[in-house]
């Protein structure tokens, strides 16, 4: 039999939403590191990498789309002797837009997957915006794996993955803007083994990082084996590119294997997204830092805190609450937390 070795890179990175040269040099500066530095034959980028996530109303306007073309098309031509997967808003010949994952080999597109499962609910209006696709999409990554590509909401329903099994993929690779939110990534094992116990196919999970107002996106990109086991994952909050290796033989069971982080336990975890939001909220919309009002209490000291560390003390300063019914004990502790973290108060 023949035996095969692949390497796969998760590209877990943070885009600006409508910031299309940002993400542009983000993913051609990745395909550049994956295939170089790591000696990698695929790349795989987040749900709507390209736009960032969510666009929401942008996908509106006509010139926006087209510029999305035009920059698609410098991604193509940066791809090289490598495979990427990228996440970018398609619109058809009618005029329809759909939420898809290009396929991109040596400077061609091989394969468009289309997202058919569009989330409506919560902090999801994609139905707003894309019209679903309803076929599965099976490319051949190389001569021993067939890979289906999915797009998030996908991988939550029974149909995508069982049509891409009965298109022949022996791996399942879905790319994600998931947010985060307490108990998610519990949610998100138990949906991914729920898929891999229906099809027997391994997984392989791309989240995207970061902050959008609102949402924050935790990463946590996974690869899970054909049994359920994790065999890579990559950490929380925390951009980069993260190893897959991939071996078998002919197109029999596959191995995965690379670095698998440790998790950070619950409440760890959300001070981390607390931190993580506040420091691109205030950053991708270009304020200076943050001023605050202090009023010696657990809710503000707390406040505080996360202030400092996402921003950095130099940007943040707070205002004393002043007032006839302020305690002296009160601005006394508010001195002392403004003086223990060395910030700026009044």
């Amino acid at each position: 039999m023949h035996s095969f070795q692949y390497r796969l890179v998760m590209a877990q990175l943070n885009p600006l939403v409508g910031d299309l040269d940002g993400n542009t040099r983000l993913i051609t500066d990745a395909i550049r590191q994956a295939r170089e530095q790591h000696k990698a034959q695929c790349i795989v980028f987040p749900e709507l990498m390209l736009t960032g996530y969510p666009p929401e109303d942008l996908l509106h306007r006509p010139a926006f789309i087209d510029a999305c073309e035009e920059k698609l098309q410098d991604i193509v031509n940066a791809c090289k002797s490598i495979t990427a997967i990228v996440g970018a808003p398609l619109r058809d010949d009618a005029g329809s837009l759909f939420n898809v994952a290009y396929v991109i080999k040596d400077g061609h597109v091989i394969g468009v997957a289309k997202k058919q499962c569009l989330p409506n609910y919560s902090v999801f209006d994609e139905e707003r915006y894309f019209v679903a696709g309803d076929e599965a999409c099976v490319i051949d990554l190389n001569e021993n794996i067939r890979a289906g590509i999915s797009i998030c909401e996908d991988i939550w329903c029974e149909q995508p993955a069982a049509a891409m099994q009965e298109a022949g993929a022996n791996l399942i690779i879905n790319i994600n803007a998931s947010p985060f939110h307490t108990d998610k990534y519990e949610q998100r094992i138990n949906t991914l083994l729920d898929r891999v116990n229906e099809t027997s196919l391994p997984i392989i999970y791309v989240n995207q990082t970061g902050g959008q107002d609102e949402l924050v996106f935790d990463g946590l990109s996974l690869a899970i084996d054909s049994v359920g086991e994790i065999k890579v994952k990559a950490p929380a909050f925390e951009d980069g590119l993260y190893l897959v290796d991939i071996k078998g033989q002919d197109q029999g069971s596959m191995q995965l294997s690379g670095h698998v982080a440790e998790q950070s336990p619950p409440d760890a975890l959300l001070y981390q997204a607390l931190v993580y939001g506040v420091r691109d909220y205030v950053n991708k919309n270009g304020f200076s830092g943050a001023i605050l009002g202090l009023s010696g209490g657990v809710d503000s000291a707390l406040t505080l805190v996360i202030a400092v560390d996402a921003l950095g003390a130099d940007r943040v300063s707070a205002v004393m609450m002043p007032s006839q019914y302020t305690a002296d004990m009160s601005l006394e502790d508010a001195q002392s937390e403004a003086s223990a973290l060395s910030i700026e108060y009044h």
